[in-house]
């Protein structure tokens, strides 16, 4: 019984960590992290799928390099409330507004790093592949992309852990995850919650960026491959 009276004078005290908040909103947090979660996924996932093709025309046709960047980092500046605002009288008070904010936000990552890993393609790659025939696209399939990877998933990590953070900005509309409880917790000077919602936030940022490292990982193996031998450091040393 004293053990239960301690746990609930935590949040009589309004303690900071408090594990009868843990209890008693278990259901709460779950479903603020599934919302956090499906928001950032679909956000990144749409981002890509519009940045893809935008590095691409910026790559084929160079005049459009300069205008392309220009725009998606300016995107990238606005405000989030005044983005939220200017969005707000096409997609009303819903969570299409808020992804729409955070891909449009996520553009000037994942457009610049997949430009960079496409310029990064060797030429003497290129050369090759055309000379045992392969056409444009197949190119940019089976040689092109897979030696742009390492660049593109790094765009996909920052962009992704950028998303888990700029997601908390969606309770502005009600469509935050995590950030809706940061939010009334805030405003209800609630600390457990606060904290709690908070360190959430981080561990969500933290597992994507590991688990988009280890697909990163599967997906080129051939930058794990170490020369055989000591370092030069070592052969000095020895």
């Amino acid at each position: 019984m004293s053990a239960e009276l301690a746990a609930q004078s935590c949040l009589a005290a309004n303690d900071w960590i408090c594990g009868e908040y843990l209890r008693s909103r278990s259901e709460e947090l779950t479903d603020a992290t599934v919302q956090h979660v499906w928001i950032t996924v679909v956000s990144v996932l749409i981002g890509l799928a519009v940045a893809f093709p935008l590095a691409l025309l910026a790559r084929a046709k160079p005049r459009l390099a300069g205008p392309v960047l220009g725009l998606t980092t300016l995107l990238y500046t606005i405000p989030s409330l005044a983005m939220f605002s200017l969005l707000l009288p096409v997609f009303g008070l819903s969570a299409a507004l808020v992804v729409t904010g955070l891909v449009l936000y996520s553009l000037t990552i994942l457009v610049r790093n997949i430009m960079a890993g496409l310029a990064a393609v060797p030429a003497e790659a290129r050369e090759a592949a055309r000379g045992m025939g392969y056409g444009p696209a197949r190119l940019l399939w089976e040689v092109e992309l897979p030696l742009a990877l390492p660049a593109l998933m790094a765009g996909v990590r920052i962009a992704t852990v950028s998303t888990v953070a700029l997601t908390t900005v969606g309770a502005l509309v009600g469509k935050g995850g995590l950030g809706n409880l940061i939010d009334d917790g805030v405003q209800t000077t609630f600390k457990a919650q606060v904290l709690t919602a908070s360190l959430l936030c981080v561990l969500l940022a933290a597992v994507a960026d590991l688990l988009l490292l280890g697909v990163q990982r599967l997906l080129t193996p051939w930058t794990r491959i170490r020369t055989a031998g000591p370092t030069p450091g070592i052969k000095r040393a020895v």
